[in-house]
């Protein structure tokens, strides 16, 4: 008797570069035994081959269906036929961008379609767009189930769109606690850039107007202009790039802090990049949980973080570092000042927050989660499921 194939299931996102959702669906299908279940990945738009190298599974495909802007009805056909083709036993969409794709899933009778909401559309921080609550609740029947990364979106789930309880899962993200690791700092900016006796702080992330990079910019800037001692040994490191990008150098010299600010760009050593930080900075608008301030934990940093979105359900004030409000430059100054002068402070914090991620973050729990999720709604479906190896 032949051995059951594992169960295919097709990851449909908008596109896959890097991003800390993209991020996410890397670790997924790296850490999840190939036994359990197969993958594949679609871009509504474009894979880029760089990116999807990081998956190191020899059985994935990327799909680039490169639509144009306006995806709708007229796209509908070209992912029905795929699917079809490829006869996935889970349909897995993520955000509003790729939510409407469920519904050439059903025409093409996939028996489990998933979706998962991992944070806010950059158009629409906080989910108040009636727009967009619309158009989930017209979508909301072509889903089997759905998967919250946070308390706030699976709360916005259930309470603005309109989704029963007993059809959401939150499962938080995991991180690679072997990737990511404490370490004494790393000399990994520019030669002269910071010598040993300065505190570097630093941030991750996509330069878009989310993110707001243009405030942490501020703080630093208004921070340094009122203390003597930190525009001598203060620096910011700024990682990411993206179409902001202008207004953020912009910000640096109407502060004049160009000395005392390295944009990286974009980067693939993320890890080492961090190991050259002594606080990391997560200055957004709005956010789902974000895998970059896991990565910073998991690297044994304080964390400055807003007060957004599933930000509070990472961070521990006091303990593994602090909340400050969205948009306020003056806050988010003032906890900079606050740890730049406290090193057993930062010393402390660097010990909670790599525990803290061991404890409660791990990328096994998670992948086993979502396991029980694909699981669960296959057995419904009357599919068969792998048996665990």
């Amino acid at each position: 008797m032949s051995e059951m194939r594992a169960p295919l299931v097709a990851h449909i996102v908008y596109s896959f570069r890097i991003g800390g959702l993209e991020n996410g669906v890397v670790n997924l299908i790296n850490a999840m035994p190939a036994s359990r279940y197969r993958h594949v990945v679609i871009a509504l738009t474009d894979c880029d081959p760089d990116f999807s190298a990081r998956v190191r599974r020899q059985d994935v495909d990327f799909i680039s269906l490169r639509l144009p802007p306006g995806h709708g009805v007229r796209h509908y056909l070209t992912l029905y036929r795929l699917l079809r083709r490829l006869r996935p036993d889970i349909v897995h969409t993520r955000n509003l961008a790729a939510l409407e794709m469920v519904v050439p899933a059903w025409a093409a009778r996939v028996p489990v379609r998933i979706h998962g909401e991992h944070g806010w559309d950059s158009s629409d921080p906080g989910g108040r767009s009636r727009k967009y609550r619309l158009l989930r609740r017209l979508y909301a029947p072509f889903v089997t189930h759905y998967i919250a990364l946070s308390v706030q979106l699976s709360s916005y789930l259930t309470r603005a769109v309109g989704v029963s309880s007993a059809r959401v899962t939150r499962i938080c993200n995991g991180v690679d606690a072997q990737r990511f690791v404490p370490a004494g700092r790393r000399a990994v900016a520019p030669e002269g850039f910071a010598n040993d006796n300065c505190v570097v702080f630093g941030t991750v992330g996509r330069l878009q107007t989310v993110k707001d990079q243009v405030t942490l910019v501020r703080a630093f800037g208004r921070w340094l202009a009122g203390d003597a001692l930190a525009r001598q040994y203060a620096r910011l490191v700024i990682v990411g790039d993206g179409p902001q990008r202008a207004e953020v150098e912009a910000a640096i010299a109407a502060a004049d802090v160009a000395g005392r600010v390295w944009l990286a760009g974009a980067r693939e050593d993320v890890p080492q990049l961090l190991q050259g930080l002594d606080v990391f900075v997560l200055p957004s608008k709005a956010e789902g949980i974000s895998n970059t301030l896991l990565e910073a934990m998991a690297s044994g940093l304080p964390v400055i973080a807003t007060d957004v979105g599933g930000n509070s359900e990472l961070v521990v004030p006091d303990s593994t570092g602090c909340l400050v409000p969205a948009e306020d430059p003056a806050a988010m100054a003032e906890a900079m000042q606050a740890v730049f002068h406290d090193p057993e402070r930062r010393r402390a914090q660097r010990v909670a927050a790599r525990r803290r991620v061991e404890a409660e973050f791990s990328l096994d729990a998670m992948v086993d989660r979502y396991m029980a999720v694909y699981d669960r709604m296959l057995v419904r479906a009357g599919q068969a499921v792998a048996a665990a190896g």
